[in-house]
């Protein structure tokens, strides 16, 4: 089995090309530091930042970086003291996703990050960010991967009729909802459900399972067997809520 590795406030600020900030060292803790990729609202954000604040896990936000200027999860890493930055990233290929990929990893590296968690990031992670965070990339997924990967899955799911969908935390790797599984919440789709509702449900679980595969990786508790994710001490599957979850939960959320 491969271990995977252990582990002042500022504006938002917008990061471009050659305006990357000199941030110089920031304070260090026996927290695993995190630095979370995000495009949208940010509750999966939040729900990390929550129980970080209430000691739930042993890691700290250390930065957020979102590729668009107006996404919410900016103002909640505001609000919260949380340095945070807009990069900007083009599409697949193109010279600017190189350019903020590139700009990404330098950020995180300045801020002293140990794992990057992608949160409703909208774009695919760029080589710069994997290489310099091998092993130490996660990613949330509002299905049950493999079924389903891509954008709008729960609509997907609804419409294709499922019974059963839910989320996934897996280590992200160079293909879009891939890489290996970590945890995973299964939920039940019900007659009358639409993609929102499904949506909605499939949420609650998110808030659940990430905090809980942050806290693992903090402590040092998974590593890779293949494309299996050991988790030691690994906690029988809990129904809670309507749903399963598996592994189940050590924090209580």
């Amino acid at each position: 089995m491969v271990p995977l590795p252990a582990w002042g406030r500022q504006p938002v600020l917008s990061l471009m090309r050659s305006d990357f900030p000199l941030w110089g060292v920031f304070p260090m803790s026996d927290k695993l530091r995190l630095g979370v990729l995000v495009s949208g609202s940010g509750t999966n954000l939040q729900a990390i930042i929550d129980a970080s604040l209430t000691g739930k896990i042993d890691a700290e936000v250390a930065l957020v970086i979102s590729n668009k200027s107006d996404a919410f999860a900016l103002e909640r890493a505001a609000f919260h003291g949380i340095p945070a930055l807009h990069v900007r990233v083009g599409k697949n290929g193109t010279p600017d996703y190189a350019v903020g990929d590139e700009a990404q990893a330098a950020a995180l590296r300045e801020h002293g990050v140990g794992l990057v968690c992608l949160a409703g990031y909208m774009r695919m992670t760029g080589p710069a960010v994997m290489a310099a965070f091998p092993g130490a990339v996660m990613n949330i997924h509002p299905a049950l991967l493999p079924s389903f990967p891509g954008v709008n899955v729960q609509w997907t799911a609804q419409e294709y009729g499922v019974r059963v969908s839910g989320c996934t935390v897996h280590f992200a790797d160079e293909e879009f909802d891939r890489g290996p599984i970590v945890i995973q919440a299964a939920v039940p789709v019900l007659q009358g459900d639409d993609g929102e509702a499904l949506a909605h449900r499939i949420l609650r679980f998110e808030h659940l399972i990430y905090p809980q595969a942050i806290q693992w990786f903090a402590q040092g508790r998974l590593h890779l067997d293949g494309r299996h994710v050991m988790v030691d001490a690994a906690p029988d599957p809990l129904t809670i809520d309507g749903g399963l979850i598996s592994p189940g939960l050590d924090l209580d959320l």
